[in-house]
């Protein structure tokens, strides 16, 4: 089994639980309101505007010894440069207020979820940033098309609104196949086990950033 599909299996447990978020759940279906919406889009611009400083420190913490992984690292950042404005464009087309968002601060847990990132990156091992990477972008091609066409009918809203979720539903396809040839020339035992270990943990914290957005149903459903 090469280390993708070790990977894949090793985060399955993690993901479907990731799944059963019923803010995510809901979300799938189009069973979510505007608020609902726009606040998932709150959250995502503040975790995404962080993407490129994440693989800047990432890039920078590389020993030399594994260098060959900085040409992976540019090519992702370049094709992250500008997502959180586009996130910001669909709040504002979502009838949202984009510079409220932009200064406002995240939910506890989405800070959580940036800051395990950063000390990761900076107090364990760099490489283990692929693990967040594999998470968002297998999450996104799972959901992004599905869950803005769903969200996009039942609330009538444009489709500018959803340029994010449809932009990452295609890119991440290409995206996912990149980053499968990249983390397959990983052999170092400790990078691979960094990687899973980062993945796991995020796939858990990326829920808990979902089951935090207020959700009328989720609300019901704990009741």
């Amino acid at each position: 089994m090469n280390f993708y599909d070790r990977l894949v299996k090793q985060t399955e447990a993690a993901r479907q639980e990731l799944y059963t978020v019923p803010q995510l759940a809901d979300g799938m279906q189009g069973n979510i309101s505007k608020e609902t919406y726009i606040a998932y889009l709150t959250e995502a611009y503040h975790h995404v505007s962080h993407t490129v400083p994440f693989l800047m420190t990432m890039g920078a913490k590389i020993p030399q010894s594994k260098k060959w992984m900085h040409k992976a690292i540019i090519e992702y950042q370049e094709e992250e440069v500008g997502h959180e404005e586009w996130i910001l464009n669909d709040i504002e087309a979502a009838g949202g207020d984009k510079e409220a968002t932009r200064n406002a601060t995240p939910n506890l847990e989405t800070q959580v979820l940036i800051a395990y990132n950063y000390d990761y990156i900076m107090r364990k091992n760099p490489v283990g940033f692929f693990g967040m990477v594999f998470m968002l972008e297998s999450t996104s091609t799972q959901i992004a098309n599905q869950g803005a066409d769903a969200v996009k009918d039942k609330l009538g809203l444009p489709k500018k609104a959803f340029s994010y979720l449809y932009s990452h539903g295609e890119l991440d396809i290409s995206h996912m196949k990149f980053f499968k040839e990249t983390v397959n020339k990983i052999t170092d035992p400790e990078d691979q086990a960094a990687i899973i270990e980062v993945a796991q943990n995020t796939f858990r914290l990326f829920a808990n950033v979902f089951r935090a957005i207020p959700h009328a149903g989720a609300m019901k459903d704990a009741a």
